[in-house]
């Protein structure tokens, strides 16, 4: 089966600058902890999870609709440091060089991007076009997305931890199903997007609530069955949960096209890569670029040509 890998760019950009130690810096002074360690997760990622075709969604630094929707939406989030800020257009030239498309969009966070780009391509499988998706990221929300063709690859404390999390990996780990994380941030909600839930639900009723009525929709409308402060909570914050739902649902119908033909690893020119990396001081990583496969004769070429054709998602 192939694999398409989509990587939640900033996520590990972020997880990569307070990883390496700011003295990683080239001998013009240029500071470069966060590309190198977002580079070295990266060819990492590549050789753990050998994917036939890789791409990375970033954030646009532009409000989403979700600022539109909920005015406090991530309103308690740092600024960006201005060290981390100065390294992403570098970021971005490694991926280039190593002729890996980026993804963004307008309006949309990069989680959208990357639940687009993953429904499109698992919808496919009704035409036969066997492919599986596996999302790298740092952030727990994107769970939501697993189900069948979609993994996500989750790191412990370090990538070199890191494991592969279907629904019954995930289950194990919160407790829930995939499909009922929404609705659990819509009841518990989530400090580090600032969004509020229903106020004085914690974690364990939402999940044992969840457990019992499967949706939030559920819950709603057996109401009645509940009492005590569990059934006065809900009913004062069920405006404050619908909206919650709406802004941790991750938008699947992101308005943006994928050429799998574009994503396919290994098609890149190494002499440029090798000149940035080079460029970058990056001499330990030098020989984990990975090799660009060469294929023979004609036949083989117009396969390939063919194949890119028929994965072509408009």
């Amino acid at each position: 089966m192939k694999r398409l890998v989509l990587v939640d760019g900033f996520s590990i950009l972020h997880r990569a600058y307070h990883a390496y130690p700011i003295s990683i810096a080239t001998s013009k002074g240029e500071m470069v902890n966060a590309v190198y360690g977002f580079t070295r997760i990266l060819l990492k990622i590549i050789d753990d999870l050998k994917p036939t075709h890789l791409a990375v969604a970033f954030d646009l630094p532009k409000p989403t609709f979700r600022h539109k929707e909920y005015i406090g939406y991530q309103v308690q989030r740092p600024k960006m440091d201005q060290e981390l800020e100065g390294q992403i257009e570098r970021t971005k030239q490694v991926l280039t060089a190593l002729n890996i498309p980026l993804f963004s969009k307008e309006g949309y966070e990069a989680d959208d991007v990357i639940g687009t780009l993953a429904t499109k391509v698992v919808s496919k499988k009704k035409k036969k076009k066997e492919m599986e998706v596996v999302v790298v990221t740092g952030d727990r929300d994107l769970l939501q997305l697993v189900r069948s063709g979609v993994k996500i690859y989750l790191p412990k404390r370090t990538f070199g931890e890191a494991e592969l999390y279907d629904s019954k990996k995930v289950k194990e780990l919160i407790g829930l199903f995939p499909s009922q994380i929404v609705d659990y941030k819509a009841l518990v909600g989530d400090a580090s997007d600032n969004y509020p839930g229903v106020s004085g639900i914690g974690p364990k009723t939402a999940v044992s609530l969840l457990l019992e009525f499967g949706t939030l929709d559920g819950i709603y409308k057996n109401k009645n069955k509940l009492a005590g402060k569990v059934a006065e909570r809900l009913k004062e914050g069920e405006e404050s949960a619908y909206l919650s739902r709406k802004l941790a649902k991750i938008v699947e119908n992101v308005p943006i096209k994928l050429k799998l033909g574009d994503c396919r690893l290994h098609d890149y020119e190494q002499d440029r890569a090798k000149k940035l990396f080079e460029e970058l001081e990056f001499k330990t990583l030098l020989d984990k670029l990975p090799g660009k496969k060469k294929e023979d004769g004609e036949e083989k070429t117009e396969g390939r040509k063919k194949e890119d054709k028929q994965l072509e998602l408009l």
